[in-house]
């Protein structure tokens, strides 16, 4: 009897240690930290319509799992593969399954820094966007070139650039386009406050011919001190009914943006978008404006000038001039300087 005891009591052990180890198993798989040594986070952007398969892909080319068939296990017990979700998520050192497969199949996607700015032109704006976000470029272009699209927000085909303040935004990485836009509206109409559509209102533009002359004065000056005396100069000549004559706009008609030398052919492009023979303001923006320029022009810089050049000393700076007589002085020393340069074009 003892002996059969002694055998029973050994069985027993033998049964409860076999447990405790398949336990200890699990509890390893489930619990235990099965990321990389030295690893500390990683990104990893799930597609939307992406499949569990497409996520453990994803993870072992991060090569960050320790142990990627017992994540699948994981998975497969807690039916991720019901609860697939796209978007941003942030792994961090020391995860178990167990966290990792929580927080991806939770949807708790940490958002995106989106920013932008010094853009020229719609299509370089919607590449700039699909670089950060996951919708593709040429989506965003033909849904922002919709005839729907525009009337909804009240733009065109050649201002609707202006819709899109740059700035820096959390975004979410899978956010639609419909979204996206609708929340850059909500940003445009905040940026708009009272105090600017008042001031807008005085100078008697459209929040959008504020932002295309904005980005006349931005693609004239880098320096922002400038920028108001910049405004001023195109302000007076508005208000007289003189034409802008502003290079810039040269470029954008002629779409050649690395001229450096404007000529006398350039003028006579045929082009709304060319001030030199067209009065008034251009059809839309001819690059993306910035706030600082928005602000420029909402608070212009009140003088007599209705002329500017480049500085000869290539600064970056400006000479301004009352008269037509004084302004072609200072750019005869201007076009010299350029000669001496070997700048023809």
């Amino acid at each position: 009897m003892k002996k059969r005891g002694l055998i029973l009591s050994i069985s027993f052990c033998i049964i409860l240690s076999a447990f405790a180890l398949i336990g200890h198993s699990f509890y390893t798989m489930i619990f235990v930290d099965n990321t990389k040594p030295g690893f500390k986070t990683a990104e990893i952007y799930i597609p939307t319509d992406s499949n569990m398969e497409d996520v453990l892909i994803l993870l072992k080319n991060k090569d960050i799992i320790k142990d990627i068939s017992s994540l699948e296990w994981v998975m497969n017990k807690k039916k991720y593969h019901k609860l697939v979700k796209s978007g941003r998520y942030i792994l961090k050192e020391k995860m178990s399954n167990n966290g990792i497969v929580n927080l991806l199949r939770s949807g708790s996607q940490t958002s995106v820094n989106f920013t932008f700015n010094n853009t020229r032109t719609l299509s370089e704006f919607c590449d700039k966007v699909a670089s950060q976000l996951e919708f593709d470029s040429e989506s965003l272009m033909i849904y922002l070139k919709s005839k729907e699209t525009q009337e909804k927000y009240g733009f065109n085909s050649q201002n609707i650039i202006s819709l899109f303040i740059p700035n820096t935004y959390k975004l979410y990485w899978d956010i639609s386009i419909d979204s996206f836009v609708e929340k850059m509206y909500k940003e445009y109409r905040k940026f708009w406050n009272d105090q600017r559509m008042k001031t807008a209102k005085q100078l008697g533009l459209s929040f959008q011919e504020v932002s295309t002359l904005a980005s006349i004065v931005d693609a004239e000056t880098n320096y922002n001190p400038e920028k108001a005396i910049v405004a001023g100069v195109y302000i007076n000549r508005l208000k007289k009914g003189r034409r802008l004559e502003a290079d810039p706009t040269l470029k954008f008609a002629v779409g050649d943006f690395s001229i450096k030398r404007v000529l006398n052919k350039h003028k006579e492009v045929d082009s709304p978008y060319n001030t030199y023979k067209n009065a008034g303001l251009p059809p839309g923006p001819i690059r993306q404006a910035s706030v600082k320029g928005i602000d420029a022009v909402l608070n212009y810089k009140k003088h007599s000038y209705y002329y500017f050049c480049a500085s000869p000393k290539f600064d970056g700076t400006h000479i301004f001039a009352r008269s037509l007589r004084e302004h072609n002085n200072n750019a005869i020393k201007y076009r010299r300087e350029l000669n001496k340069k070997g700048i023809r074009k």
